[in-house]
């Protein structure tokens, strides 16, 4: 679903940006907080990147989740092929 909201051309730039912003934080190298740091390195990852995706997700207009839910529902039911 999240794939299809980032996607979709309605999308507003900020949700994009901010829903980047949380991807990159978790594929780079470094953290704000070094994780070497006892419980505050590995807080800042549990706080930044759920924070970013929250941000993000506020940003998107809520027909628009709902209609990717939908997209994301009939693919599941839609019937697969038989394999031989």
């Amino acid at each position: 679903m999240y794939r299809l909201v980032l996607r979709h051309p309605q999308t507003p730039w900020l949700a994009k940006a901010l829903l980047g912003l949380a991807i990159g934080y978790l594929l780079l190298p470094f953290d704000l907080i070094p994780d070497f740091i006892p419980v505050l390195g590995q807080l800042d990852d549990l706080v930044i990147v759920p924070g970013l995706i929250y941000l993000g997700l506020k940003c998107v207009p809520e027909s628009l989740i709902q209609e990717c839910r939908q997209q994301v529902a009939a693919a599941n039911l839609a019937p697969t092929p038989a394999q031989d």
